[in-house]
Parts: C-alpha cells; structure tokens; sequence
C-alpha cells in the first residue's frame, strides 16, 4: 500500500491545499487579497463553484475574510493557525503512514537524516 496520491483527493481540497501551501510559503501574508473566485477558478482550470467551496471552508476557519464588494483577504494570524493545525496533521496523519513504510522498506531513519545533511 502507498500513500494517497494528490488526485484521489477532491477537487475543492486540492485546491484548499494550494491556498494553504501559498499562505504557508508567505506569497500571501496576513491581510493580503486573495485572488477572486474566477480568477483562481480561470488559473487552477477549476469550477468556480468549487474554489467558492475552498474559499468558504476558510472563511468558515476564519482564515480568510471578505471584505464586502472589496475582495477577499487573510486574516490577522492565519498563517500561524495554519502552520499549527498542518503540523498537527501531518505528525497525527501523514508520519504515522510514513514511518509505517519506512519500517516495511527497511529505511533507518538515521540514514536519512544523514542524507539529509550530504
């Protein structure tokens, strides 16, 4: 068994993904505009019902606010909060899945901390 592959996830994940990895990487900060709807929509090549979606379950996490007929922005603090809860997710989600694997190929986790560091 491997790891899930991004396309099994659903679109409107996918797409709160790549809005998430942006504000993490700080190509927008606390209370930049986000794209609007259509234009992410137009750029991801997605419905724009379904980036509405993504956009929504932020707004709902209050990461993002709308500014009404202004736009949409990142909130005071987002990128903090989703640092936090994506750490969270990966050690509680991901590493459990991850170690399991390394386990079965018989990868010490040495060796890869010494690569890492070549």
């Amino acid at each position: 068994m491997t790891l899930r592959t991004q396309h099994e996830k659903p679109v409107y994940v996918r797409l709160r993904e790549t809005i998430a990895d942006a504000i993490l990487a700080g190509q927008y900060s606390d209370g930049d505009p986000l794209p609007s709807v259509r234009a992410f929509a137009a750029e991801q090549q997605a419905n724009p019902l379904t980036v509405a979606k993504a956009y929504q379950g932020f707004q709902d996490e209050g990461l993002i606010v709308v500014k009404r007929g202004v736009g949409m922005f990142v909130a005071p603090g987002a990128r903090a909060r989703l640092g936090d809860s994506e750490r969270t997710r990966f050690l509680d989600e991901e590493w459990p899945q991850i170690r399991a694997r390394m386990r079965r190929l018989g990868i010490d986790p040495a060796t890869l901390i010494e690569r890492e560091r070549a």
